[in-house]
């Protein structure tokens, strides 16, 4: 092999992490996984079964599902040609349109309706400001194959199990109902004529909107467009009897499980997949971006990406902004901290130490032990810093009598002892009592 020969010259630049995409590193990485598991408990209480569907999709399928005309396809999106066979891909900017996609592909509603959640990494190149990024993370569920209120209650709910297991108050929910494709139409064309009336009122962006996605229009922050905006003719006067009777099936079963909510006319979520019941879950914590968990009907969707038609609602929440909320709540938890720190005062004794930790953590107990050598002083202050309760102490005189010292770190009035090498997993316990 030829030697390789260093390289001359300056030094490289460092290497950054892209704009919007950042690292998550320890501790705040314990808050994520602590988030993570009390998600998955929730999942399981429901029924909700795990779906992984891969982070890169064809264009099209969000094309199709989105829309051509919403922000994320038109400004949002990750998109580039495949270099090996001239496919048109997307770093995925939501779940549902995967989720759904994978259902269609695999059959997966031949035997019945499937519930359904996933966690990952979303993308979506915006701005990045305070709860957004280009790289961000979601929770989200989607049950698929159920047509009736029941379940558009059962996911809400859902998430305000969730908001409980976190400690999280102070997140409201907002209810609408966009109804059906007919009914949507004809309150379009009343809301266009509404509008072209009113030319002279609406901005640039409303104007551009104006014929490709009107509805979209009601939900402006322009303050100048308010006016215009609750002129506007109302979805809900166009819905038809069964879209209604759906909605106060909805609010019914909310009602009965002592749920507050407020019927917001204007709510009609980003996507152009929503129909019938549509909702969000809102805080004034986070500034203007309060939305922390949306989502909706999306009965067309199957259909739509090239399956059979099939019902199906979910939702999706980001978990920065969660875990934002809890932050400021003060309801995160701190990091984890081991059980007991081994202290191995020499290299004669780090067999013995290895051999007793892996006994202890097999029992069930987290041992932190002690790495890069250094002085019994310095290997206690590391052990007094991990935030252990305990120091395992690998003595050499303790050794010789086939013991090891247990000495306590948080709590003065107990005594330090001594325990047997030979079966650490029966004294494993009492590292465990708090």
């Amino acid at each position: 092999m030829p030697e390789h020969t260093p390289a001359t010259g300056p030094a490289p630049a460092p290497l950054r992490a892209v704009k919007g995409m950042n690292d998550i590193l320890p501790p705040d990485s314990a808050r994520w996984e602590w988030f993570e598991e009390t998600v998955r408990a929730l999942m399981r209480r429901y029924g909700y079964l795990n779906i992984r569907v891969p982070i890169v999709e064809p264009t099209p399928l969000f094309v199709r599902s989105l829309g051509e005309v919403t922000d994320i396809v038109e400004k949002e999106m990750y998109s580039f040609i495949d270099s090996m066979n001239g496919d048109a891909l997307t770093l995925r900017p939501e779940g549902t349109a995967g989720v759904v996609r994978a259902a269609v592909e695999h059959s997966m509603l031949y035997d019945g309706g499937k519930r359904l959640y996933y966690m990952g990494p979303m993308f979506r190149h915006e701005r990045p400001q305070r709860g957004r990024y280009r790289q961000f993370h979601q929770v989200g569920v989607e049950a698929l194959g159920y047509a009736g209120p029941d379940v558009d209650a059962e996911v809400i709910l859902m998430c305000r199990a969730l908001w409980r297991d976190l400690g999280l108050a102070d997140v409201r929910l907002e209810l609408n109902c966009l109804g059906q494709a007919g009914e949507r139409r004809a309150h379009r064309a009343a809301l266009v004529a509404h509008l072209e009336a009113h030319r002279e009122g609406l901005d640039a962006e409303a104007q551009r909107r104006l014929h490709s996605n009107p509805l979209r229009i009601l939900d402006t922050k322009n303050p100048a467009m308010q006016p215009l905006v609750e002129t506007a003719p109302k979805l809900i006067d166009y819905l038809g009897e069964a879209s209604l009777r759906h909605f106060e099936g909805v609010c019914g079963a909310l009602d009965a499980a002592g749920q507050a909510y407020r019927v917001n006319h204007r709510l009609v979520r980003g996507m152009d997949y929503y129909a019938l019941t549509v909702f969000e879950w809102t805080t004034d914590r986070l500034g203007a971006q309060g939305t922390v968990c949306g989502g909706g009907r999306y009965d067309g969707l199957a259909e739509l990406i090239g399956g059979k038609p099939a019902p199906g609602i979910g939702w999706g929440l980001g978990i920065e902004r969660v875990l934002e909320l809890l932050q400021q709540a003060g309801t995160a938890p701190p990091p984890p901290v081991p059980d007991a720190y081994a202290v191995v005062p020499d290299a004669a004794a780090l067999p013995v130490a290895v051999q007793v930790t892996e006994a202890l953590r097999g029992a069930g107990v987290a041992v932190l032990m002690h790495a890069g050598g250094g002085s019994m002083k310095a290997q206690f202050r590391r052990a007094d810093a991990s935030g252990a309760r305990w120091a395992l102490v690998f003595g050499g005189d303790e050794l010789g009598q086939g013991l090891v010292a247990v000495k306590p770190l948080r709590d003065a009035a107990a005594a330090q002892g001594t325990r047997p090498l030979a079966d650490a997993a029966a004294w494993a316990a009492e590292l465990l009592k708090r």
